[in-house]
């Protein structure tokens, strides 16, 4: 990415900061829009972005001028010897819009093809200790990177589930209406499943090859559910069992209020492979390491399938917590790497073996300043 450009997001009334290629460090006081640029560049990709909002809460609180985007993220991406004008926002009609060199896209998964990212947040820091939903996200992240229509089946399966709890919970209960929604719900399910399974595969062989020879532990990835082990079990039956057991939970799922089987449920487990422990059980350092190692591994397959070009990776006040034998082990394995690294932190000097490699801005009041690059 060499250029990005911010229209009422957040604290950005507009915003505009032109990059090397390299990797980019923001460093400044909290509360200076650092994230919010984190924030920006993470929704030029499928999903709801490192914050998970929902688009409305992107605008920035302030008078918009009338047919003027709600807010808009735009950003120049290239990708060897092609370059790419991206962009996305949020409507009057508050529909969601995504565009490429000039032209309506299909969807904001077409961008996933021109551009992958990965991040991890302070947020993230909990993952292995809080609910499975955020470390399903996570793993569907990761999975975006390989199959950018994994995005897509999601929402599908979401919007399924959805309207058939409200069929079982305000009828009509028509078996026909039902069973299209079931199918829908399976047929998307079962690939989202598959799609997981895959990319852990992909990640498992990575990590290994990794190993504990550098400074970030090697872990080991399973994914544990339902409808992963009906999928082992079952193998091209799974869609047909499936939905006969979405067919068979219609009155406890309407007694529950909810839908109690489906890839929604399932839990990513993560091991640290040398002390054999779950990840939970491990100190908040030792996790915070597993996290960094899956998401420099993802970035090297990334790289290794789509002709060296490493994902966009976002990097949110991870190297304050890293003692210095971590931190230059990241910075090295990023430079190494050839990803483009968007970095924050309120210390400058922590960033300070990067000053060669890196563009290094001071950000205040969302507001940008060169300082080395």
């Amino acid at each position: 990415m060499t250029r990005l450009v911010l229209t009422n997001f957040r604290s950005y009334t507009q915003g505009e900061i032109g990059v090397s290629g390299r990797s980019v460090v923001l460093a400044g006081p909290n509360g200076a829009g650092k994230t919010n640029l984190l924030d920006a560049i993470s929704l030029l990709s499928p999903g709801r972005g490192l914050r998970g909002s929902r688009l409305g809460d992107h605008t920035r609180k302030g008078p918009v001028a009338q047919g003027e985007a709600l807010w808009g993220v735009a950003a120049t991406v290239a990708r060897g010897a092609e370059s790419y004008d991206i962009g996305t926002g949020l409507m009057p009609d508050e529909r969601r819009q995504t565009r490429m060199n000039g032209a309506p896209a299909e969807s904001a998964g077409a961008l996933g093809e021109i551009v992958q990212m990965s991040w991890l947040t302070p947020a993230m820091d909990r993952l292995f200790i809080e609910s499975a939903s955020g470390r399903r996200r996570f793993l569907d992240r990761l999975v975006f990177g390989f199959d950018s229509a994994h995005a897509s089946r999601a929402t599908r399966y979401e919007t399924a589930m959805r309207e058939r709890a409200r069929l079982l919970k305000f009828g009509p209960r028509d078996p026909a209406w039902l069973d299209a929604l079931e199918s829908q719900m399976a047929e998307t399910g079962i690939a989202m499943a598959i799609a997981r399974a895959e990319t852990i595969a992909r990640l498992n062989i990575a990590l290994a090859q990794r190993g504990d020879a550098g400074a970030f532990p090697c872990a080991q990835l399973a994914m544990d559910g339902e409808t992963d082990q009906l999928l082992a079990e079952n193998g091209e039956a799974a869609l047909d069992t499936m939905r006969e057991r979405l067919a068979s939970a219609r009155v406890r799922d309407a007694q529950a209020g909810r839908t109690s089987f489906g890839p929604h449920l399932s839990d990513l487990g993560v091991r640290h492979t040398r002390k054999g422990m779950n990840a939970q059980e491990c100190s908040t350092g030792e996790q915070k390491a597993l996290l960094i190692s899956i998401v420099l591994a993802d970035a090297w397959e990334l790289a290794r399938v789509r002709n060296g070009h490493a994902p966009i990776l976002l990097l949110d006040e991870v190297a304050a917590h890293l003692d210095a034998r971590r931190r230059a082990a990241l910075f090295d394995e990023i430079t190494t790497l050839g990803a483009q690294a968007w970095m924050t932190g309120t210390d400058i000097e922590i960033f300070s073996p990067l000053r060669s490699r890196a563009d290094l801005f001071a950000v205040a009041d969302s507001q940008f300043t060169l300082i080395s690059g």
